[in-house]
């Protein structure tokens, strides 16, 4: 079941998103060479204390996780995709990191996500993301009402696939609210036209998440939650959440840029 958010509510959901992209861009100005993924989540920690807001990732565990998820960021290198736990892991020159964060704020979720290179960064690297960032803000674009969830996912998924990047198969964007996982599912591949119809209040995480190698597969590592590629090239993922209205797409997890 879909919930239609009002505009007080929408309102109150861009306050918590304010505070994830607070979040995010703390966590990549400290993420330097030598930095471990577990200061990172430190970093985020003390945006959402500062903040009053909680976490709605730190010991969610839905049916497929064997564990509760750990910490309050997912910290993703190279060739993980998403949800990869922080760990001991220091970061090394021209590592590609996706972070995705989530905040709650007087019971209200945000949801972002970026990914960007620590150091040198190498071409190809750059490529994947930027492709990432024109996939999500194609998929905004396409976020209006009167539309459909297919339309989204086939603006998604064309910029993935033009640019010759796969598609992890099974996962994509979702509907956000006083709970991070809502209805519906947004896919990131589709047919245009298809799907369920867009509405006002409306409120949807949209996040491409790219593997340079090309293929759509991935395995879970022994973590019970970290994705990676089937082909071990590296991943990307970009996501905001995103407030369908009257006069347009509403981003409420927009970001400061670094």
């Amino acid at each position: 079941m879909v919930e239609l958010k009002t505009d007080t509510s929408i309102d109150a959901m861009h306050a918590a998103g304010q505070v994830v992209g607070r979040a995010l861009t703390a966590v990549r100005k400290a993420a330097h060479v030598g930095v471990s993924l577990l200061e990172l989540d430190e970093v985020a920690r003390e945006v959402l204390r500062e903040a009053g807001a909680s976490s709605p990732f730190l010991g969610y565990r839905p049916s497929f996780a064997t564990i509760p998820f750990p910490a309050v960021i997912c910290a993703s290198v190279n060739d993980a995709i998403v949800h990869g736990i922080p760990t001991a892991y220091r970061l090394r020159d021209g590592d590609l990191l996706s972070v995705d964060c989530g905040a709650e704020l007087d019971g209200w979720v945000g949801d972002s996500a970026v990914s960007f290179v620590v150091g040198r960064p190498r071409p190809a690297d750059l490529r994947l993301i930027e492709t990432a960032e024109r996939a999500l803000a194609a998929g905004i674009e396409a976020a209006v009402a009167g539309n459909r969830v297919g339309d989204i996912a086939h603006a998604v998924g064309r910029v993935c696939r033009t640019a010759g990047y796969g598609i992890p198969h099974g996962f994509g964007g979702h509907g956000v609210g006083r709970r991070m996982h809502e209805d519906p599912d947004v896919p990131n591949e589709g047919r245009p036209g298809r799907g369920l119809p867009l509405r006002p209040g409306m409120v949807l995480a949209i996040e491409p998440m790219l593997i340079a190698g090309g293929g759509d597969t991935y395995y879970e590592a022994s973590d019970g939650w970290t994705l990676r590629t089937s082909d071990g090239s590296r991943a990307a993922h970009a996501e905001h959440t995103v407030a369908i209205t009257d006069s347009g797409p509403r981003i409420l997890t927009a970001r400061v840029p670094v």
